[in-house]
């Protein structure tokens, strides 16, 4: 009989006890006001937006938040044995840091071709990086050294302790922001999107809230299609970050009870938003940081008109290099 994977319920003293957890250990990211001149042109007609650049957060991006809370959760044996990622993008670097803040050992498994500036971060930060030939073998990796080294494997997004993560960006996002009409988050693999959406309806039930995938890593706008999480055969897409090949049931469960819809972008539309928050704000955004943006001024252009919309900028470990040969 195929087993069923149940569905975790996330409320409020959960969320108020996660934040607790991670009170003094993470940053409570700045938010701005997008109705300025250098941007208001590109904004959605009567559109009054708000961005929270949790860019600036621990490690780099809101990974940092699960995370943390995923290893405080370890047994006493499993801090002892030490923890095991497999990441090309924030996951690895979210890893190598909140291993190194609770004193245990951290492998990582990253494809060679991964931004020197994340490799070089996780063993900065304490962490074995073990360089494979991409992200498949990077899971195999991953996999070999958690069964001969009983390491705990700590997962980029599924898992209660990751949607719980996120969970506490959307009451902080909440708390924050005015009543917000809409709300805009990238997807990857559904890690931020499945806590974010469940604490902004806790506290704004009326709230409306969208995801943003890449044409070319759109697993879980194909999961919304069919109802079930899906897979895809490959990815192409300059947002690394967002590429997770596989939905798994608990991100998606979570997803496809609070999130309206999922919209797709194409790369140039990522370009063009990483662009404009650079030139605007000063900014340097990996594409998945933009990729809410050039949602809230592509394909929900016309839902988001006359609305107060909140849009998150999830990260930012990518080298001045890569960020100008992206951008051509």
């Amino acid at each position: 009989m195929r087993s069923v994977t149940q569905i975790p319920t996330i409320d409020l003293p959960q969320i108020k006890a996660a934040q607790k957890t991670l009170a003094g250990q993470i940053i409570k990211t700045p938010i701005v006001d997008l109705n300025q001149p250098q941007m208001v042109d590109a904004l959605p007609d009567g559109c009054r937006a708000t961005l929270k650049l949790e860019l600036f957060q621990m490690a780099g991006s809101f990974k940092a938040r699960g995370v943390y809370l995923s290893v405080q959760n370890l047994t006493p044996d499993q801090r002892k044995s030490g923890v095991v990622a497999a990441s090309g993008g924030n996951h690895a670097l979210a890893v190598s840091w909140a291993a190194n803040a609770a004193g245990i050992s951290a492998k990582i498994a990253i494809p060679r071709h991964a931004d020197a500036i994340r490799i070089d971060g996780c063993r900065a930060l304490g962490a074995d990086a073990i360089l494979c030939e991409d992200i498949a073998h990077a899971f195999q990796t991953m996999q070999d050294i958690a069964a001969n080294e009983n390491r705990a494997i700590l997962h980029p997004f599924e898992g209660l302790s990751m949607s719980l993560g996120s969970a506490t960006l959307g009451a902080e996002f909440h708390a924050q922001s005015d009543d917000l009409d809409i709300a805009i988050f990238p997807v990857g693999g559904g890690g931020l999107i499945s806590g974010a959406s469940v604490a902004l309806k806790l506290l704004n039930p009326n709230i409306e809230i969208y995801g943003i995938e890449p044409f070319g890593a759109d697993t879980m706008y194909r999961s919304f299609a069919s109802g079930k999480p899906e897979q895809i055969s490959s990815v192409d897409t300059i947002a690394d970050s967002l590429g997770s090949p596989t939905a798994l049931p608990i991100s998606f469960g979570l997803t496809q009870q609070n999130v309206t819809a999922i919209h797709r972008v194409h790369d140039d539309e990522m370009r063009r938003a990483m662009a404009l928050m650079n030139q605007s704000l000063n900014l340097m955004p990996e594409p998945a940081c933009a990729a809410a943006l050039a949602g809230l001024i592509g394909p929900l252009r016309e839902i988001c008109a006359g609305k107060r919309v909140g849009i998150l900028a999830c990260g930012a470990n990518i080298s001045l290099e890569k960020f100008q040969t992206i951008l051509g």
